[in-house]
């Protein structure tokens, strides 16, 4: 991810910061969320290739028919040579 891809946005206040990853921006959420009580919004400008991917494939949760079952994310299980 590159510089600001991730964007956090108070509904209650003037709160607004940006960050480079998910992680420092998820820490500052609820930092934000717990000392004021306030709820956050968030915006995730850009994700990694693998990431976008992975999510695609994942499909909808919990609607049927809405995910790829050829992905190769999904090729987890042991082969016939593997004890």
């Amino acid at each position: 991810m590159g510089e600001a891809d991730v964007v956090i946005e108070c509904r209650d206040c003037e709160f607004r910061e940006s960050f480079a990853n998910l992680g420092r921006a998820r820490v500052a959420l609820d930092d934000h969320e717990s000392e004021a009580g306030h709820y956050v919004d968030w915006q995730i400008g850009r994700i990694a290739d693998g990431v976008e991917q992975a999510g695609a494939d994942a499909g909808i949760c919990g609607i049927s028919g809405r995910e790829n079952p050829d992905t190769p994310l999904l090729e987890w299980r042991q082969s016939d040579d593997e004890p």
